[in-house]
């Protein structure tokens, strides 16, 4: 029985809740997977899957899925270039296939065959011309995917290929204001000791340093109580 085309309300309805994930406080844990399953949905696709490209082992591994076989979900990975998944990354072309047991470039067969996977679309998730991963749409009869379907899972592809990148740029922001945070605490609690116990700046710093490591506590920690004690014997 072929699969019953999606309608365009549903397809606006689908992109609407997906806007309105990426831009709420889920993490990105959840909003993934969020995505990937209002799109298996909409898709009335048997698994949507979405994978990471690790950028320096350029491999891809699976992010967010919402299917529950644990076939499915058994860990694994795939090079850039290997298969379809690897293909669509590298060439940054969608790709579907009619069946993907006749798919000679399709590698998981016995897989496909177990979860009795039959059509697949695979789209590469960009961000200004940077690849970031691929989602895949699975059926369990032959279908035929439509321009509609493409034009969907290429714009679900691209919002959460941004969320993704925006994540990242946050938590690498957040390690430079905390580097730098760290460092001024530190240099201001190198002047103390310095100013206090008439040390040089290299012994005000080992001294910080090794109460760190005995204590088993980080540098800034120690800093704030040197800066707190100093500026309570001010007081």
């Amino acid at each position: 029985m072929a699969m019953k085309k999606t309608s365009y309300k549903s397809y606006i309805d689908t992109l609407s809740k997906i806007s309105h994930a990426i831009t709420s406080d889920l993490y990105l844990e959840d909003m993934l997977k969020l995505i990937v399953t209002l799109t298996a949905n909409v898709m009335k696709a048997k698994i949507c899957s979405l994978w990471l490209l690790d950028q320096k082992s350029k491999e891809l591994s699976i992010s967010a899925t919402q299917a529950m076989s644990s076939e499915y979900l058994k860990k694994r990975s795939i090079k850039l270039g290997e298969g379809i998944v690897g293909y669509v990354a590298k060439e940054k072309k969608t790709m579907t296939i009619d069946n993907v047991l006749e798919n000679n470039r399709y590698k998981e067969k016995e897989l496909a065959k177990k979860e009795n996977l039959v059509s697949m679309i695979s789209v590469p998730m960009m961000v200004k011309k940077k690849v970031i991963g691929v989602i895949n749409c699975y059926t369990t009869s032959t279908y035929k995917f439509t321009k509609g379907d493409k034009d969907l899972l290429s714009t679900v592809g691209n919002q959460a290929a941004v969320a993704i990148e925006n994540t990242e740029l946050m938590v690498k922001t957040r390690i430079i204001q905390d580097e730098l945070e760290t460092r001024k605490k530190v240099e201001k609690a190198k002047g103390i000791l310095m100013q206090e116990q008439s040390l040089s700046e290299a012994q005000a710093y080992q001294l910080i340093r090794k109460s760190s490591m005995d204590k088993r506590v980080a540098m800034k920690e120690i800093a704030e109580a040197i800066i707190l004690a100093f500026e309570i014997k001010k007081a």
